[in-house]
């Protein structure tokens, strides 16, 4: 992200649309870590960027900081309003603007038809000369960077006489003195070129939203100003005539009908870079015989749609308003013509073109071996497969733009990780209708169903109900959004776990099928066999107690006779005296 740029792009909202690259006219977005990012060497600040994304990732860089810096200090710029202002306010009149520019803190306000003026009567000069076959505009600078960027043989034909707001500025300067500092408010993105390359003249160039956002920082009531009437010095300097007919388009042409001694030429009025490409592409400048004058204007129908435009507007009816209250002088009218401004030079930025065998290799990329595959869709922003493969060699664009591609990667990938898995699994849409299975699934089914599965792989648009007897489970999935899980379903002699989950919420649901058999019947031979060990121990244990309660009888039948014994010697002498030997008094010590 380069914040220097007049327009740049906030990678942390970029959502990798390539909606922006399908629609730049200059092709000057690449995308790099799957994010869109702005070629500042190739961009002409159209802004048509600004307008296409969706998720406001493309910004104008913000020059209103250091105008507020400069209005905090005490110095009070100097305003060239562009003469579509009246289209973006249209509750005011211009002493109402005025007055509210003024209010703003700004020294004074004057038209930036002022120097259109100028520049319509140098070119009408211009168109006088012999010799001269070919002119293109130079009011609009997207234009002359749209011209230097992708037709550098036509280069050469833009006028060298400055935009009007350029011109504008040195009216400024030259009334009110060399050091003071212009602002410019208009609908223009491309305005801030100007003021990069001649800071000298150009103070900063800030659209019809600056100018809002100032009003509500001031918190300035806007109806306040809509009762002022229209008075004839509202502007500083003369009021502006012809050149007010700028924005619209063909309105340059037509304030050239005002001077005389024009002779007669090709007039062509062209807008929108897409037009402006479609004409010039395939055609040489010298394949124009005929004194022709091409005004040309990035946006379509004029400044009028221009990107920093703020009212709901039509842009019939922002011409409308443009034409309100315009003074066309009378054929003749004198003019100061404004002189030639010396540009800094633009090193011509050429893309390397890249060899037939690195297309060849850019295709393959992406999955393109063959014509057939080239499919020219447009979805990766660009018009041919091929112009995409040349992007893709020099680096501007990511193989993960094409979508056909991606498609078949993702399909690809789908495919392998469904067949890959051991269980079974399919996905259902509400429609009952099968989107996708695996082999496993299909080897849970009956014949009939697995010869269909080899027939047509997926089983696509088969009836659940049709294959299995709990298809109600599915339904139940719909209708609940939650997930459904059933254990120990009887399929085809098979015991089958059931999980069925959502993957879009009313559309689309997904299941795994467990096949649990050979897991049960492993349970039952483990229970089998530790009944049969139980048996087993059990018959052991009542053996030892039979053998044991066996050897205790013998015990005591053994004992009942010693008793007996014992009991028949007390009755023939001492019970002391009986087993005792004699023995010696010392012995018995």
């Amino acid at each position: 992200m380069n914040k220097g740029n007049p327009v740049y792009t906030t990678e942390a909202e970029c959502q990798d649309c390539f909606k922006c690259v399908r629609n730049c006219p200059a092709k000057a977005i690449r995308i790099k870590d799957a994010h869109a990012e702005v070629i500042p060497e190739l961009c002409v600040a159209c802004g048509r960027c600004l307008a296409v994304c969706p998720a406001h990732a493309k910004c104008v860089r913000d020059d209103l900081g250091k105008v507020r810096e400069t209005l905090s200090v005490g110095e009070k710029p100097h305003v060239s309003l562009a003469p579509s202002w009246n289209g973006s306010f249209p509750t005011l009149s211009a002493a109402g603007i005025c007055a509210l520019i003024r209010d703003l803190g700004f020294a004074g306000v004057s038209e930036t038809a002022i120097g259109a003026q100028r520049v319509s009567r140098a070119v009408a000069d211009t168109m006088k000369e012999s010799g001269r076959d070919v002119m293109i505009s130079s009011a609009c600078p997207a234009v002359k960077e749209f011209v230097r960027v992708l037709f550098p043989e036509w280069v050469h034909t833009v006028s060298a006489l400055p935009s009007p707001l350029l011109e504008h500025c040195r009216v400024i300067h030259e009334t009110f003195g060399k050091d003071v500092k212009v602002v410019f408010f208009g609908p223009c993105v491309a305005k801030k070129l100007e003021a990069d390359q001649h800071p000298e003249l150009l103070f900063a160039a800030l659209g019809f939203t600056d100018l809002e956002r100032l009003i509500h920082e001031k918190n300035i009531d806007l109806k306040t100003y809509e009762s002022i009437p229209e008075t004839g010095g509202a502007f500083e300097l003369e009021k502006a005539q012809e050149g007010a007919l700028y924005p619209a388009e063909g309105g340059m042409m037509e304030s050239l009908n005002v001077y005389d001694g024009v002779p007669p030429a090709a007039g062509i009025a062209v807008s929108g870079l897409d037009n402006i490409r479609a004409a010039l592409t395939g055609t040489k400048p010298s394949d124009i015989r005929e004194p022709t004058f091409i005004e040309a204007l990035a946006c379509f129908g004029g400044c009028v749609n221009g990107p920093c435009v703020t009212s709901e507007l039509t842009p019939l009816e922002r011409i409308a308003r443009v034409r309100r209250n315009l003074t066309i002088p009378p054929k003749g009218v004198e003019r100061t013509p404004a002189a030639e401004l010396e540009c800094p030079a633009s090193a011509l930025q050429t893309e390397p073109e890249p060899a037939p065998d690195e297309i060849i290799k850019a295709l393959k990329r992406v999955g393109k071996t063959t014509p057939e595959d080239e499919l020219n869709c447009g979805g990766c922003g660009y018009d041919t497969c091929r112009r995409f493969a040349r992007a893709l060699a020099i680096g501007k664009a990511e193989p993960s733009m094409c979508v056909s591609y991606m498609r078949k990667l993702a399909t690809k990938k789908a495919n392998a990780l469904l067949n890959c898995m051991p269980c079974g699994v399919v996905i259902v849409d509400s429609d009952m209708k099968i989107v996708e299975c695996n082999a496993a699934f299909a080897d849970m089914l009956d014949e009939n169903a697995k010869m269909a599965f080899e027939a047509c792989p997926g089983l696509a648009g088969a009836n659940i109900h049709k294959l299995i007897p709990f298809g109600d489970l599915f339904t139940e999935a719909f209708e609940s959004g939650r997930e459904v899980e059933r254990a120990h379903c009887n399929l085809n002699g098979k015991l089958i776990d059931i999980s069925i989950f959502t993957i879009e919420p009313g559309r689309t649901v997904g299941a795994t099928f467990a096949d649990v058999t050979g897991m049960e019947l492993r349970r039952d031979q483990i229970a089998r066999k530790a009944r049969e060990v139980l048996a087993k121990n059990l018959t052991t244990v009542q053996d030892i107690a039979w053998k044991l309660g066996e050897h205790m009888a013998d015990t005591e039948i053994l004992l009942r006779s010693i008793a007996d014994g014992y009991s028949s010697t007390q009755d023939q002498g001492s019970w002391k005296d009986v087993g005792k030997d004699e023995t010696t008094p010392e012995e018995e010590k």
